[in-house]
């Protein structure tokens, strides 16, 4: 059957007792998926409205707010509406478009997150060529390829996936996500596999820019007390969401590639939610003590030059 011309009705993990405690879960989540939408929000009005905030870091950290908002808009609406209605069915084409929007929000982070490590990397190890390396255009350029190299990684990831016959129709997930509409096919996974293969060389090669930025990051730091200083203040955020994307990316693979039955279904439904609860929210909370931090150092800063010119 074409599964692209032919939608059809996939079901999904029914959360445990959902029937007896909808209320209970609807209500958290909901809280959830608003506390990501208004921090995240915040944070990007902040960075907007604060010229002293115009700088490549910010504008990157912008840009992975605005992320954080689409991937969570991939999970959230579907599942509330799920749990009101009581109804975990969804269609193949819907299923296709979840996975992409939720999985090209985990790349474009990744990818994101390895912009503002290059960011930091110039910053600290070559400040007087900061300004001419991270210009206006360079970092459009950088944004674009924050966004662009992710989307059509899924889109090729998916349309992979969804041109596969399809002939099981149960996602053992409370989200689709690609390798579990690869799994519905009693077709060879040969092709999806090396392309996954692919993609994982694609991003460990931003893992090795990350991991040589912050040797030449450290390296710079045993040097100057003012170097330090900046890697304390910009970089202690980045790297604690390099971690915690690091443990929500690890989660998932362990749950789309290794979950089973043989797993307790309460450690199964952390194993999925973390991806999609944890990185939203965690992300803008840190930096956002950042900022205030930030915006603290400048009002010291211009209070002492005012002192000394008067």
């Amino acid at each position: 059957m074409d599964n692209m011309s032919y939608p059809l009705r996939l079901t999904l993990m029914v959360p445990k007792e959902s029937k007896s405690y909808w209320h209970i879960y609807f209500t958290s989540l909901l809280f959830i998926y608003l506390l990501i939408l208004s921090i995240n929000i915040r944070l990007v009005m902040v960075i907007i409205m604060q010229k002293a905030l115009h700088e490549p870091m910010y504008i990157f950290l912008c840009h992975l707010s605005v992320n954080g908002v689409y991937g969570a808009s991939g999970f959230y609406p579907k599942f509330l509406s799920d749990l009101i209605l009581d109804s975990y069915v969804i269609s193949s084409h819907m299923c296709a478009l979840q996975s992409f929007v939720i999985y090209s929000s985990l790349l474009c982070e990744f990818t994101i997150l390895t912009v503002m490590s290059y960011d930091r990397y110039v910053a600290i190890c070559k400040p007087l060529d900061y300004h001419s390396k991270l210009t206006k255009n360079t970092c459009v350029k950088l944004i674009l390829f924050s966004w662009i190299v992710p989307n059509c990684i899924c889109i090729t990831a998916v349309l992979l996936s969804n041109l596969r016959p399809i002939c099981k129709y149960h996602i053992d997930k409370l989200y689709c996500d690609n390798w579990s509409i690869v799994k519905l096919s009693c077709a060879s996974s040969f092709v999806n596999n090396i392309y996954g293969y692919i993609v994982a060389v694609i991003f460990c090669c931003c893992a090795v820019i990350i991991i040589v930025s912050y040797v030449k990051l450290i390296s710079a730091c045993k040097a100057s007390l003012e170097n330090r200083r900046k890697f304390w203040q910009t970089c202690l955020p980045h790297i604690l969401s390099l971690i915690n994307f690091t443990f929500a990316l690890l989660f998932d693979v362990m749950y789309s590639r290794y979950g089973s039955n043989d797993i307790p279904e309460s450690l199964r439904n952390f194993l999925a939610l973390e991806l999609v609860i944890v990185p939203p929210v965690f992300n803008p909370l840190i930096y956002g003590l950042n900022i205030r931090y930030h915006k603290t150092f400048q009002k010291k800063k211009c209070f002492h030059c005012s002192q000394i010119h008067s």
